[in-house]
């Protein structure tokens, strides 16, 4: 995944204190954090090279409203990957050699305040830019991004909380992998768990529930899928 580019960016709501795919800390969730495509993520199960990486991402206009909107001041914020956007659909689907419907080779969805639980995950309340009086709804749901990986040091909000950093213990070290800042200390990469073991792991345990693990026994079985984890995996190892 190169360090700079496009990408297309949607919402989820994750659950505060939700312990997503790489298995980051709990705490992690009272920031701003983001689910990363498969291609771009590095694997199809549980952790991936993606993991713990933060990037700086700045809205350019909407994907999907009639006409495309572009805000005169568009927002940028900075999240950590902590979670997999899986295979499917029609944004975190693209391949090494097919783009998303948008024609972009990244997706990244942004963990999103639930309508009940109000403000949360360290997003100001009105991130997103609106234009109610025109289109009728607030919420544009996809929009193309620029991004820029940066260190998560001095940038992700999280990054002074100790809390906010790392693993769950209780995962062990083929349950989870969430480096502070992979950046700074590339030898923290996390490798493509899909890669090694064709399957996720259980993360499961009394004090963490599992988010976004994809089963891996129905796409370990594509060829073509077996191939762009190896090569994305050996490309994000050396761009990191």
């Amino acid at each position: 995944m190169p360090s700079v580019g496009f990408a297309t960016m949607t919402h989820y709501y994750l659950p505060m204190n939700a312990i997503a795919a790489c298995g980051c800390t709990a705490e992690s969730t009272h920031y701003p954090t983001a689910a990363l495509s498969a291609l771009a993520y590095g694997s199809t199960d549980a952790f991936g090279p993606g993991c713990g990486r933060c990037f700086r991402l700045q809205l350019i206009n909407t994907i999907d409203s009639t006409p495309t909107w572009y805000p005169a001041s568009p927002p940028s914020i900075v999240i950590k990957v902590t979670d997999l956007c899986p295979l499917g659909g029609s944004w975190c689907n693209a391949t090494s050699t097919s783009p998303n419907a948008a024609g972009l080779f990244v997706n990244f969805d942004f963990a999103w305040d639930s309508p009940s639980d109000g403000t949360q995950h360290g997003v100001p309340a009105n991130f997103y830019p609106t234009n109610v009086s025109y289109y009728g709804y607030s919420d544009f749901g996809v929009w193309k991004v620029s991004y820029t990986a940066v260190p998560c040091e001095g940038n992700w909000g999280g990054s002074k909380n100790s809390a906010a950093l790392g693993s769950v213990p209780s995962l062990g070290p083929e349950g989870a992998c969430c480096p502070a800042d992979p950046m700074t200390n590339p030898n923290t990469t996390c490798p493509s768990y899909s890669a090694h073991t064709g399957h996720a792991p259980n993360t499961s345990s009394s004090s963490a529930q599992s988010y976004r693990i994809v089963p891996g026994y129905s796409l370990w079985s594509m060829p073509w899928l077996i191939a762009f984890i190896s090569v994305i995996s050996g490309a994000l190892a050396c761009s990191i």
